[in-house]
């Protein structure tokens, strides 16, 4: 991992909260901080996601939302829970910015525009 800024969608869990383009820092501190707690990484083609890997002993809420948009790309995970963070896999597996289909297919699925 590295200090760099990368492009990211980020799903929180809470519904009431917004589904939101961030610039995340890719450092281990930085991604845990987000994902409030250790790191899992479910990789797929061009863009993987983190997330909490305590999530079901930690009791997080699931997150209905990345877990849809997960299955949209073919990724059929079950009880995805806590805030998801998904990035971009650049050369060698590297962290990227978010390949734009990502946030285009989640403004699809949930019918709002990101939040910046």
């Amino acid at each position: 991992m590295d200090s760099r800024t990368y492009a990211a969608l980020v799903i929180p869990a809470n519904n009431a909260e917004p589904i939101r383009m961030d610039q995340v820092g890719a450092d281990l501190p930085a991604l845990e901080a987000l994902v409030d707690g250790p790191l899992e990484s479910v990789i797929r083609g061009d863009w993987h996601v983190y997330l909490n890997a305590e999530s079901a002993a930690m009791l997080l809420p699931v997150n209905f939302r990345a877990g849809q948009l997960m299955h949209e790309c073919g990724l059929d995970l079950d009880g995805i829970r806590g805030t998801a963070v998904f990035l971009g896999r650049g050369e060698h597996g590297a962290e990227a910015d978010i390949p734009e289909h990502l946030p285009r297919l989640a403004e699809e699925l949930f019918g709002a525009p990101l939040a910046a």
